[in-house]
């Protein structure tokens, strides 16, 4: 949904990223009155015609089942957590169900409101959809996980594959848990019904099984929290599941199912068979039924994969055919050598799930999940060189294709490559001013946890950079951006450490609203320390502008700066995100970041509720 549309047009006009013609269609001539909503205002982004038969705006909606409907869109904006009323619509209307369900939208909280009962009559006869179109929802997309952990001993491949028709679609998803000390916890499942409300209860289902997971990942204890989750939820009770817990250096899996069917385990020989499985109810559906937790083990070279389904009730009966085939297409993607090198593996799924479509209508969604443990892990890289620039083309070529064995999609590589290609052209052109170069050492690894630790080290004296460097001394800066962490110490010579956590992107990144920046922000470096100054709407757009002038002002981190944000008007959460990841970066520096906002304004207000006051200095 585009954010940037703000109040509702008079006629129907869906946001401009809404998907193909025949999803915008179905949504827009539903029998039931929807709305998309982003907060704090809240604001309409999109409604559909019985939405607007009612006004267009959900806040002008009387009290139903004893409580405003405004009211109630504030809360769930605020708790996050879901709402369903019932009751009449007003003293003469019928009685209707109003359901509530977060769904953030560019960053900010959102929520997905639908009102059903309120006509018996269609509004208007929605457009067949084409056979040669599929129906591809982005909603759904959405909320599957933006990326999955990238591990040195395991490598994972997620897809999503819609039905073709809109009334079918929605409801299967995937996730993958990086829980700690190199542990995995893979899920995949499936929430009873289709369209909006059943996309809408797959996400609940999966925040409650992230939340569920990282306080105790054990499989029975998982599946008896979402056992009470979904007993609680309508339209999450009856949903299947299925979760593992894959110790990524051993191959150890602990696994147990809810209504869901057995992965499929490849062996590294090229041998298929199914997980044994212990069946037991779908989640919500039998309160206390225990939980029989199963273990296997993936040998180096084997290949998990989970799939929903869909999968395998594609085909059509007897079901024996469905997983027949789901070996078959398996086996062949699996004996592909070229499947299972470097970046082609993060594509194994999409392999696995396109092999599955025979063509024509597809009657389900098909969601599949693969894990496959590597036969050789990649060792530790260690480079050992002389700081001059004739040097830095090796660096550039070693440690590419190290990352290119990683794994490591072309972005995220060239991301990685570039802020080491700085560390090392400042160690050249700084370290032995002067004097006769001397060594400088590159060593990259990777942790069990998929984190990425890359240090330059150099045996020369380090040198603070000026207050202001002009055209130059933008290194620490460009390192800054690229990476999740850096550290400089300057302690017997300088060491340039680099930390990222490698994470394998999904083809397409979301695209951010249209439209430009309320906010101005500017570097003033008169005082004693630089001073960023911001004023207007700081909203998501030029938050990210905040981000690089206070990077940019404290050279990457490495000088203490301040922030008055004494003029802003608006300070959006994405904002509040920029302060904390310098805050971070500041502590991490031995400094302290001051902040400039009055007392009793909404700025301070919303860094004091974020807690903010504990990690910077508010003035």
């Amino acid at each position: 949904m585009n954010a940037s549309q703000g109040s509702l047009p008079p006629g129907p006009r869906p946001p401009e990223d809404a998907g193909p013609a025949a999803l915008v269609a179905a949504l827009e001539h539903a029998p039931s009155a929807l709305w998309f909503l982003s907060g704090p205002g809240p604001r309409t982004l999109w409604a559909n015609a019985r939405a607007r038969e009612l006004g267009g705006d959900p806040a002008a909606l009387p009290v139903v089942g004893g409580r405003p409907v405004a009211d109630v869109v504030a809360a769930v904006l605020r708790s996050g957590r879901p709402e369903t009323l019932t009751g009449v619509l007003d003293t003469d209307g019928p009685s209707v169900t109003v359901t509530l369900s977060p769904l953030p939208a560019a960053g900010d909280p959102g929520v997905v409101l639908v009102v059903e009962g309120v006509d018996d009559r269609p509004v208007q006869q929605a457009p067949p959809v084409p056979p040669e179109q599929p129906v591809v929802d982005p909603a759904q997309h959405s909320l599957l996980p933006p990326s999955l952990p990238l591990l040195p001993d395991v490598r994972l491949s997620g897809s999503y594959h819609p039905a073709s028709s809109v009334r079918a679609a929605g409801g299967d998803w995937y996730d993958a848990v990086p829980i700690g000390h190199g542990r995995l916890a893979l899920v995949i499942g499936d929430a009873v019904g289709h369209g909006v409300r059943a996309a809408s209860a797959m996400s609940r289902l999966r925040g409650a099984l992230r939340s569920s997971a990282l306080r105790d990942p054990a499989p029975a204890a998982v599946l008896a929290a979402l056992d009470d989750f979904a007993a609680q939820m309508d339209d999450v009770q009856g949903a299947s599941v299925f979760y593992g817990v894959l110790d990524a250096a051993t191959g150890a899996i602990s696994y147990a199912a809810a209504g869901h069917p057995a992965p499929l385990l490849v062996h590294a020989d090229g041998r298929s068979d199914f997980l044994p499985v212990t069946a037991r109810p779908p989640l919500g559906t039998l309160p206390g039924v225990p939980t029989p937790v199963a273990r296997a083990e993936l040998e180096p070279g084997a290949t998990l994969v989970l799939y929903s389904d869909g999968a395998v009730a594609a085909p059509g009966p007897p079901p024996s055919q469905g997983l027949a085939r789901l070996t078959e297409v398996a086996g062949a993607a699996l004996t592909d050598p070229a499947a299972l090198d470097g970046e082609a593996l993060a594509g194994l799924a999409g392999v696995i799930a396109g092999g599955l479509i025979t063509g024509g209508a597809q009657p389900d969604d098909i969601a599949v999940l693969v894990a496959h443990r590597r036969a050789h892990s990649v060792q530790p890289l260690q480079l050992d060189l002389v700081a001059v620039p004739s040097s830095l083309p090796a660096v550039r070529r070693r440690l590419g294709a190290w990352l290119t064995a990683l794994g490591m999609g072309e972005e995220d590589r060239v991301g990685v490559m570039v802020a080491v290609g700085e560390a090392c052209a400042n160690a050249a052109e700084h370290a032995y001013r002067d004097t006769e170069p001397g060594p400088v050492q590159v060593t990259a690894a990777v942790d069990v946890d998929g984190v990425l630790t890359v240090t330059v080290h150099d045996e020369g004296t380090w040198r603070p950079p000026d207050r202001d460097p002009g055209d130059r001394g933008r290194g620490l800066l460009i390192m800054r951006q690229l990476v999740d962490g850096m550290v400089v110490r300057g302690e017997h010579g300088t060491t340039v450490t680099l930390r990222t956590r490698l994470r394998q992107s999904p083809d397409e990144e979301p695209e951010h609203p249209a439209g430009g920046t309320g906010a101005t922000v500017v570097v003033d470096r008169h005082g004693g320390s630089p001073v960023v100054r911001a004023s207007g709407d700081v909203d998501m757009v030029s938050a990210d502008q905040l981000r690089i002038r206070l990077l940019e002002a404290s050279h990457g981190g490495t000088v203490r700066v301040e922030l008055d944000l004494t003029p802003v008007t608006l300070f959006s959460s994405a904002a509040v995100r920029v302060v904390l990841a310098v805050a971070a970066i500041a502590e991490t520096e031995g400094w302290r970041l001051v902040v400039h906002a009055p007392d009793g304004g909404v700025t301070r207000h919303i860094l004091e509720v974020s807690g903010l006051q504990r990690l910077v200095e508010l003035r």
